[in-house]
Order: structure tokens, then sequence, then C-alpha cells
């Protein structure tokens, strides 16, 4: 198929296709005698695969790691790694977010709780020296 048709199939730009081929995502593909490149089938699937580990959160660099060197010579071991490693960055953002949320709540309520006399910039100072004091008791 045609870079056109591949991309309308796999939801992707001409572009896009075109720098993946030239970072080495996907394999080039030889021009025919009428100068278009003709894409097989594999190169699709290949095409939803990097859609989907990008929407997953992997970088291409990550990607190239795990992509086969051949065709249809996935290396298992090496993916399941890889997704796995992915599984656990995910969980520690995730932990991370929620520590984040946990203490703009904190400010939050401080800030609605705080001395009703501050002006807010007062009250902002209040509520860092609070977090500041919290930290403490707690470190």
């Amino acid at each position: 198929m045609k870079i056109g048709e591949l991309a309308k199939r796999c939801g992707m730009t001409a572009s896009r296709i075109r720098f993946y081929e030239a970072s080495g995502l996907i394999r080039a593909v030889a021009r025919g005698t009428n100068g278009y490149r003709d894409y097989g089938p594999e190169t699709l699937r290949l095409l939803e695969v990097i859609s989907s580990a990008q929407n997953a959160g992997f970088s291409l660099d990550e990607i190239r790691r795990l992509l086969p060197t051949a065709p249809n010579a996935w290396r298992h071991e090496e993916l399941l790694a890889g997704l796995k490693r992915k599984v656990d960055e995910i969980e520690l953002l995730q932990q991370r977010l929620e520590q984040n949320k946990a203490q703009l709540r904190l400010v939050i309520a401080s800030m609605e709780n705080g001395p009703e006399e501050l002006a807010c910039e007062e009250r902002a100072q209040w509520v860092l020296n609070r977090l500041r004091e919290d930290d403490d008791a707690a470190g």
C-alpha cells in the first residue's frame, strides 16, 4: 500500500511515518519504478504497535529497544521485561501524583481555613510556614 493509504489506515500522518522510517523504527521500503513506496501489512501492524506503545507512555527510544531487529523476530523476554518496567514506572508516578494531590489539598484547606484577618500574601506565607512545620515534625 502507498504511504497515503498506510497513513489513513493507521491514523498517522505520512510525515510521521517517514520520520519513523528515517529514525529506524520501521524498515525503509524500496521505491518502485514509479517512485512510490509500497508498504506491506506488517508495516501497518508495526505502526499500530508503535502508536499503542506511545499511548502507554513509552518513549521512542524505549520502543526502539523493544522492537524486533528482523521481521517477526520479537524478543519475548525483553519485551515482557520492558512492559513490566513501564508498569513499575507508572505505579511510581501514580504514587508521586497522589502525594502531590494530597499536599495540594492540604494547601487549599489551609488557605480556606486560615486566619481571616490575613491578606492573601500573608495567608500564603502562613500556609508555607505550617507546611514547613509539618515537614519538620515528620522528618
